[in-house]
């Protein structure tokens, strides 16, 4: 494949050439997805997906950086190590995560049980969890959920029914969430249509390198796996990586990508710039999907640093006001408390000087040179009454810039997690 030096930053300057598309995991060709009520959890819940391809494709994926590891996450990163796999399985209600033993059984068993109704090899299975950790995996509930969505996935259906399959295993993934999030998208190159197809879960335990999240992506373009793990990465920073619900990062998150090439096409050097712009905005996209459905949130946040030294800085000073609790509240309070956002800046480890920052709520300067300015409390307000609030600082150093998503901070979320084991 030719590459291009282009970043994804200096992509996103540029015209798209690709459209959105109805659908979502199964979109591209040679890809099939079902999602089931099997009871793992709740007696009616969509909680146990697959997402099969019809071909072996090339494959990557990116894992959560927390000491503590799921059993499926670690079985998943070996299936991994030669860059090939078939076969996606994911269940809810429970994350088969820190319970010895058994969760690496269990794991292996809804790899098995999958190899076996798909008729590949388990080792071309990738497998992920997410629910409650400390709690052993109803093996037998999830298994038999994974027969009857290879049943799905079996039929011969129409292109309507595909769609609701599709949708319905997007379903199958979520726990706290409210909205599914899918996504799907095209490029037209010379040589025809490729296509990229998404679903993601997550809505707690969020923030930067990933938190309580799940990521499925699947393209029908031909690319090699180590280019796919290097685009996965590189598209992850900038999207996954930069949003911030609650502090916490979870033990089971992780963003898995299959290649199949069923479309035939290997993507020239103008045509994978473009594709690479393309998946890193279902990922922005699912990222920020995310972040609006922060567990209780009634508002969205985005933060957007601009004039860092270096894109890091840029990074740490975003992400650390997003993840404030402080401005998280004042967010939900709807208080233009700038000093607390200038503090998150400053104790987010980034190199900057305090006294050449500006600060802007939505269009309102509030800070100029480090200190408050006279502004309109009225107009301020004005801005944070709205769903989506956007909050600017000008650094002063630099060319750099990176953008954070978040939420704000409810009693709500107290609500949900307080007793969310039981």
């Amino acid at each position: 494949m030719d590459k291009t030096t282009q970043s994804t930053e200096s992509i996103c300057e540029s015209q798209p050439k690709w459209s959105w598309i109805q659908g979502g995991i199964a979109a591209p060709q040679g890809f099939r997805a079902a999602g089931v009520k099997a009871g793992v959890k709740y007696p009616n819940k969509y909680d146990v997906a697959l997402v099969y391809s019809e071909a072996p494709a090339q494959a990557a994926g990116v894992f959560t950086r927390n000491k503590v590891k799921a059993h499926p996450l670690l079985l998943t990163k070996k299936h991994l190590e030669n860059g090939v796999a078939q076969a996606m399985v994911a269940n809810s209600g429970n994350a088969n995560a820190c319970v010895g033993k058994p969760g690496d059984e269990a794991a292996w068993a809804m790899a098995v049980k999958t190899a076996e109704v798909l008729g590949i090899a388990a080792e071309d299975v990738l497998v992920a969890s997410t629910g409650v950790i400390g709690a052993e995996l109803p093996v037998e509930r999830v298994t038999k959920g994974i027969g009857a969505a290879s049943l799905e996935i079996s039929k011969k259906i129409s292109p309507e029914e595909a769609l609701q399959n599709s949708h319905q295993a997007a379903l199958a993934i979520m726990t706290t969430d409210t909205v599914v999030k899918e996504a799907a998208c095209e490029l037209l190159t010379e040589n025809g249509k490729v296509r990229l197809g998404a679903m993601a879960k997550g809505s707690g335990m969020i923030h930067p390198n990933m938190g309580t999240m799940l990521g499925f992506i699947t393209t029908d373009a031909t690319i090699p796996a180590p280019d796919l793990q290097e685009l996965l990465s590189e598209a992850v920073e900038e999207s996954f990586n930069m949003v911030t619900v609650d502090g916490d990062t979870s033990t089971n998150d992780m963003v898995l990508v299959l290649a199949n090439g069923k479309s035939g096409i290997t993507l020239n050097s103008g045509e994978w710039a473009e594709f690479r712009r393309m998946f890193l905005a279902v990922c922005k996209k699912l990222a920020q999907d995310i972040a609006r459905d922060g567990e209780g949130a009634t508002k969205f946040l985005e933060v957007q640093a601009f004039g860092a030294a270096t894109v890091e800085d840029a990074r740490k000073i975003a992400k650390s006001i997003c993840g404030s609790s402080l401005v998280k509240t004042a967010l939900y309070g709807e208080d233009a408390n700038w000093g607390r956002i200038l503090a998150a800046a400053g104790y987010s480890g980034a190199e900057f000087d305090p006294d050449q920052v500006e600060i802007y709520l939505g269009h309102v300067l509030v800070a100029k040179e480090g200190q408050g300015v006279n502004f309109s409390e009225e107009e301020a307000k004005e801005v944070l009454i709205k769903k989506d609030v956007t909050i600017k600082l000008l650094l002063q150093e630099g060319q750099a810039q990176a953008t954070a998503w978040g939420c704000d901070l409810t009693h709500d979320y107290v609500t949900i997690n307080g007793d969310y084991r039981t």
